[in-house]
């Protein structure tokens, strides 16, 4: 337990501790009780409790006055209360869409998905949920669900006092998901606003809601049928395994053959394309066509869609290498939703390509305000920290992203080269040989043993990064060989990944691991040809 200033870089924590013992204060802050029941047990339960004062711990790096701003809110996924298990999509799909219903209202600040999410089944109070959150409310509920019969509990909880703000259960049938869906939402706002800020609770305030709420559903389906697919599909989505994506691709497919007018199924689907063809799962141009195809389809039927314009945006930067087209997709789903973790996680995804690092830290440090919980955002802040050259701050939010996952793909292998960027190689070789995914695990320590001067491990590393992944990481193994020197080699596998469409491309300008290419005169011609210099 870290209840010190102890940076975690300088901690020694055994690798079994990191799994399940590691803990670190969410906030930054020791809650009293927390404190008095941790001081209760070490008395052996027998001294009574005597005044703690809680201490500062390494926390979230998110700008305080921004998280502190707005009314705040928790959306934790609902218990199903069906005696079908197979219902729990439905349960966990309604509270996601009233999340991401309530993130679109301008003036709240929404704890995103995945950090409310990670309560699921946990049985943690209120108060927890709020502190770790940094949330002033929380939305929980419950959904039994019966054939075509649905009865949906709701309620509205200060984190304060615990004290029930709003609360209402709906008994409806499947066709009525949409208007308990506007309602709760509606109630939501006008509770927040009139709690929080001290607005009056009268007609303008509800006319106010109905017309934020009508905005923010925008691009729903009219098919309750097709809505439910969509949930399954959002579901499967979220697990990120090659087969559920898959599985997921299959239900986005049937809700928009279904209500081909459902503009957020088709942005799911192109969601859903882009990740297969981002993860390797499908062929380059095949994919990125069918996720553009379907972004593009989204944003005829709903031009302010916001998940449109960021699909969109991250299809225009990855398959086709348009940074600037790509830029214009972000702004527009930022102006459209600024409190979307997604859409600003993508933003500052771009910002740090285009060397504006300083936008790429400060939206990250948003995301991660929105979403402390989470490995990814939080593995993210720390590969911006990283570009910024600010590494003590990269290796302690890519720890931190750890401490919250210990199993978490793509981690390791960043810490391990942010370690090896330091000079900390015994320490980043450890961390490459935990990364699960293979072709970061090779990448990784391949440059390591390198460095090392361990040659032989390193040829290893590298043979089987290309014997396995040659087809799709072109561009990692160009990294690896200019790491290790091999200039002709780097520029070889460059050009590969020209034709290949890597997506890895995009990053070429400010990749700091490519560097020692910058004066050979190839250099300026591949920027060229690849659309990043004029």
């Amino acid at each position: 337990m870290v209840i010190d200033d102890t940076a975690e870089t300088m901690a020694r924590v055994p690798d079994r501790f990191r799994e399940r013992q590691w803990t670190r204060l969410a906030g930054g802050v020791t809650p009293v009780a927390f404190a008095e029941r941790v001081q209760r047990l070490l008395s052996g339960g027998a001294a009574p409790p005597s005044p703690v004062v809680p201490s500062r711990v390494v926390a979230a790096a998110a700008p305080a006055a921004w998280a502190h701003e707005l009314p705040s809110i928790a959306v934790l996924p609902f218990v199903n209360r069906s005696h079908d298990q197979e219902d729990e999509y439905f349960s966990d799909g309604l509270a996601d869409e009233l999340l991401n219903v309530l993130a679109k209202i301008r003036g709240l600040r929404v704890a995103a998905r995945s950090s409310a999410f990670t309560f699921k089944g946990k049985g943690a109070t209120v108060a927890e949920v709020g502190r770790a959150l940094n949330v002033a409310t929380v939305l929980e509920g419950s959904v039994r669900k019966a054939g075509n019969r649905m009865r949906i509990s709701v309620q509205l909880v200060k984190v304060a006092d615990g004290y029930h703000l709003w609360s209402e259960t709906y008994d409806r049938t499947l066709e009525d998901i949409f208007a308990v869906q506007d309602d709760i939402a509606q109630s939501v706002v006008k509770e927040l606003r009139t709690t929080l800020l001290g607005e009056a609770a009268d007609a303008t305030a509800d006319t106010q809601a109905t017309a934020q709420v009508a905005a923010a559903v925008e691009g729903r389906a009219e098919n309750p049928e097709a809505h439910r697919l969509y949930l399954q599909g959002r579901f499967f989505l979220e697990r990120m395994t090659e087969a559920d994506v898959a599985r997921g691709v299959g239900y986005f497919e049937q809700a928009v053959a279904l209500d081909p007018e459902f503009a957020l199924g088709w942005s799911g689907l192109a969601r859903a394309y882009h990740l297969q063809t981002a993860w390797g799962w499908a062929p380059v141009a095949d994919g990125f066509e069918r996720a553009r195809e379907a972004a593009k389809r989204a944003l005829a039927l709903a031009p302010d869609l916001a998940e449109g314009h960021v699909c969109l945006g991250m299809i225009l930067e990855r398959g086709d290498w348009d940074l600037q087209a790509a830029d214009v997709e972000f702004q527009r789903a930022f102006e459209l939703a600024p409190g979307n973790v997604d859409v600003l996680v993508a933003r500052a995804g771009l910002a740090l390509i285009l060397g504006r690092h300083d936008e790429s830290i400060e939206l990250k440090q948003k995301a991660v305000a929105l979403d402390p919980l989470s490995t990814t955002t939080r593995r993210a802040l720390g590969v911006s920290y990283a570009y910024n050259g600010r590494l003590d701050d990269a290796i302690t939010e890519l720890r931190a992203a750890l401490d919250l996952n210990p199993k978490a793909g793509l981690t390791h292998g960043a810490l391990a080269v942010t370690l090896l960027q330091q000079g900390r190689t015994v320490e980043a070789l450890a961390e490459a040989e935990l990364e699960p995914y293979s072709i970061v695990r090779l990448h990784a320590t391949a440059m390591v043993r390198h460095t090392l001067g361990h040659a032989a491990e390193s040829d290893a590393a590298l043979s089987q990064l290309i014997a396995d992944h040659a087809s799709v990481a072109a561009y990692d193994i160009a990294q690896v060989c200019a790491w290790r020197g091999e200039v002709d080699d780097a520029f070889e596998w460059l050009e590969r990944g020209y034709v290949q469409r890597d997506t890895g491309m995009p990053l070429l300008v400010t990749d700091r691991f490519l560097a020692q290419l910058h004066d050979d005169p190839r250099w300026g011609p591949l920027l060229r040809k690849v659309g990043l210099a004029d």
